[in-house]
């Protein structure tokens, strides 16, 4: 009988360890935890999968913001969590492959997580308040080159692409900004419509009712082409600046030992709702695509993204944390 028994456990959990995982999956609510506060792109992209994959999954699932530490709150909640598909990271690039370059002490390491999927992929728009006397992007750099240090932009914290973006426009136009680093983009909107700040970079969906009611103007966008949603705002390359088209993406991680099918099973149920026009729609109109990629084509995305942003942080001077 013993002998049976064992031979019994040992089966079962060889089949456990082979994939029975995902069978079960998911038996409770799942949790997103983002990296930043409500009112931005990764927050946005969250709850829209969030509100998509819950039917598909049957279970619901909870959006979680842990803003802070330029992502680091986040990554290690999600790092120290079990490995059982129930606590997933939605992360923002700028965090996954720009941070770790500027971090000096660092608290996670690209191989603490495995990729599931991309969710939202987006260029930076450059907003101003209508206040500013610049209606294009090169008004925008005469007025900083006869203001020097007048100018103050909001980014979503040290390190991230709009502190990058801006840096970089400092570098390629000649000019001298100051930099004023939010925990997340919606504290920096925040400010920036009450007139703390007078300029920010960022991915388009926070600002989009903001600049249809005239309180923020758009000067580029620094995508290779232009926004089906600001179809009259040029892009970078068209406003002479080439070489200014960081974009972003916004995409679902797990921990690493979390089990290959219960990953498999989970980019298959986020490929599918996202296959919904409405989803796709949502997303346009917003200003971002929904741009899905395999566990494979992210993991992909995120090495080559990581040497790239390694060049650009040494080249731009930007100073680590």
């Amino acid at each position: 009988m013993h002998m049976h028994r064992k031979h019994f456990i040992a089966l079962a959990a060889a089949l456990f360890a082979g994939g029975a995982w995902a069978q079960g999956y998911p038996t409770k609510p799942i949790t997103f935890v983002v990296p930043a506060s409500a009112g931005g792109t990764t927050d946005l992209s969250a709850r829209m999968l969030a509100q998509a994959l819950g039917p598909a999954l049957g279970q619901s699932v909870v959006v979680d913001n842990k803003a802070g530490g330029n992502g680091a709150i986040a990554a290690s909640i999600v790092k120290r969590a079990p490995a059982d598909g129930y606590t997933l990271l939605m992360q923002y690039s700028g965090y996954h492959v720009i941070s770790p370059h500027l971090t000096k002490a660092r608290q996670w390491e690209l191989a603490d997580f495995q990729p599931i999927a991309n969710v939202l992929s987006a260029p930076q728009i450059i907003v101003v308040r209508s206040d500013v006397p610049a209606r294009t992007l090169a008004e925008l750099v005469a007025y900083a080159k006869s203001n020097p240090g007048k100018l103050n932009y909001a980014s979503s914290g040290n390190g991230s692409l709009q502190h990058v973006t801006g840096a970089m426009l400092e570098q390629q136009a000649g000019i001298h900004m100051v930099h004023v680093p939010y925990k997340g983009t919606g504290p920096a909107l925040q400010d920036l419509l009450a007139g703390q700040v007078q300029l920010t970079f960022g991915t388009a969906p926070p600002f989009m009712q903001h600049i249809a009611s005239g309180k923020l103007r758009v000067l580029a966008v620094t995508g290779k082409e232009r926004l089906p949603s600001l179809p009259d705002v040029p892009t970078t390359a068209q406003a002479g600046y080439p070489k200014l088209t960081p974009d972003s993406w916004f995409a679902l991680f797990a921990p690493a030992a979390m089990p290959k099918d219960i990953a498999a099973k989970l980019s298959a149920d986020v490929q599918k709702v996202m296959a919904d026009p409405a989803f796709k729609q949502k997303a346009l109109e917003q200003g971002a695509t929904a741009d899905y990629q395999t566990p494979a084509q992210l993991d992909a995305k995120v090495k080559a993204d990581y040497a790239n942003w390694a060049t650009v942080v040494k080249t731009s001077k930007i100073e680590a944390d």
